[in-house]
């Protein structure tokens, strides 16, 4: 009786880890969302000429999509850096934006006397901080998407409910980018963690971060609004 190579048995698990790889689209279509958000903020709100964050941001972009296409599952030192390049161009660009913002609010800037163009400034910053996060979280959350296709630690740096409760955890289960997207989102509007439990130092920093920075926004644009209002 022939033994099996052992580089045929992990050939054999090699589809069933691929089938866990997430959707490309959701992860791009997020970074073209706030390449737009960019464009559409005042230029004393932004990080360099019109066109530079954008282009960095979409060169970037194009570079993961070329690497790893359809589903992201190739784990490749080369597509992990690009990809940490690329949330990090994004959570820079948004933090310079609300120190500006706030900066303007407080020093009375161009946009800061009318409502309508302070609160339009301040919703594109504050979206803009809410993507940049999600992504921060997708791509440092257990080693990354493409980490997380071929194999979950038993001990996540970010907590989700099924983690939490067995009982909700579906087979194979892993995060996709919805699930960072909302924790972003509910970390942005609560200032504090709601479903997802920061386990890790880094978690802990980088959501605290992120809840002072949409309380500069929303704090101070609301207040500047009613007080223009008035």
């Amino acid at each position: 009786m022939t033994g099996q190579h052992p580089s045929d048995a992990s050939n054999l698990h090699e589809p069933q880890q691929a089938a866990h790889g997430e959707a490309r689209w959701p992860m791009a279509g997020a970074v073209i969302a706030a390449a737009v958000l960019t464009l559409l903020l005042p230029d004393d709100l932004r990080l360099g000429p019109r066109w530079a964050l954008p282009l960095v941001e979409g060169l970037l972009l194009v570079a993961l999509i070329a690497g790893d296409p359809i589903r992201i599952s190739r784990r490749s030192a080369a597509m992990r850096v690009v990809s940490i390049a690329l949330v990090s161009v994004l959570a820079c660009g948004a933090i310079w934006s609300t120190l500006q913002l706030t900066d303007d609010l407080m020093h009375g800037g161009r946009e800061t006397n009318s409502a309508d163009a302070l609160l339009q400034a301040g919703g594109s910053v504050w979206a803009s901080t809410v993507l940049a996060f999600s992504l921060l979280y997708f791509e440092l959350d257990s080693g990354g998407a493409a980490a997380r296709a071929h194999h979950m630690p038993p001990t996540p740096a970010l907590a989700f409910p099924q983690h939490l409760s067995p009982e909700l955890n579906a087979t194979h289960w892993r995060p996709r980018y919805i699930d960072y997207l909302y924790l972003g989102f509910t970390n942005a509007t609560a200032f504090s963690p709601t479903d997802v439990m920061p386990l890790t130092p880094w978690a802990k920093i980088v959501m605290t971060v992120q809840s002072v920075v949409s309380l500069l926004i929303l704090g101070l644009v609301v207040a500047r609004a009613v007080n223009v209002f008035a």
